[in-house]
């Protein structure tokens, strides 16, 4: 199985109306911090090796990795931190550990703070670069894609409109090359800086998936997304 990227060090600040004491990927969710329930999720599809880029209020997450480490239930699972001394952004983030771990081998990357009920290691099998994408009924949160085939063609920005479309869920599958030509170090966007020239190649290509697919990144969301864990839970 691949190693996971989980992007875990940005600031949350959308959500500290609601969630003011803790990192975003900590966010309480039906007694439990949001981030343990992305880790199960994720376990549970046959993911072994995770990497967390992590920089606001690092050493609180990184107390919950140790714990559970330290848990025999997860006896068989990595769990790496990588820590940013100042904010990269997404991309930077990602180049940062490739070096840091001097990554030859393609990997996975996946948000924090999305929920999505389609296997990683569905997509880990299908040949890089790959977003897993989702059909959202408005995505003006989200912006949109256009497809040729299963190739992504443009990245539409986030419009007022409210219509439906195609969207990335945040799981992708890369390979380090992509990186070639940014300077380690560097604040840049995977979504902004990397993926446009990809696609400007047709070397991005996308899998429309189905599920559960939740980002609890502000408040309504985040509080929908807990009032569905605590029905889930309450099931028979």
């Amino acid at each position: 199985m691949k190693k996971l990227f989980v992007l875990a060090g940005g600031f949350g600040t959308r959500l500290r109306t609601v969630v003011s004491d803790v990192p975003k990927p900590l966010a309480p969710v039906a007694g439990r911090p949001f981030l343990l329930h992305l880790i199960d999720n994720w376990v549970s599809q046959g993911v072994r090796d995770f990497v967390f880029l992590l920089h606001y209020e690092a050493e609180k997450i990184q107390q919950i990795l140790k714990h559970i480490s330290d848990d025999p239930r997860y006896a068989d699972i990595q769990f790496v931190s990588v820590i940013e001394d100042a904010p990269l952004g997404t991309g930077g983030a990602i180049l940062n550990a490739v070096k840091k771990l001097d990554m030859r081998d393609s990997f996975l990357v996946a948000n924090a703070d999305t929920w999505l009920e389609y296997s990683a290691l569905n997509l880990a099998n299908e040949a890089p670069n790959v977003i897993a994408s989702v059909e959202v009924p408005n995505c003006q949160r989200y912006g949109s894609l256009d497809l040729d085939g299963d190739v992504i063609t443009n990245f539409n920005e986030k419009s007022s409109d409210g219509d439906g479309g195609i969207a990335s869920s945040g799981l992708y599958h890369l390979e380090p090359s992509i990186f070639d030509g940014f300077d380690s170090g560097s604040c840049f966007s995977l979504e902004n800086d990397v993926f446009p020239l990809l696609v400007s190649c047709g070397q991005l290509r996308s899998i429309v998936v189905h599920g559960e697919f939740i980002d609890i990144g502000i408040p309504g969301d985040y509080l929908d997304f807990c009032e569905w864990m605590e029905c889930n839970r309450n099931d028979p």
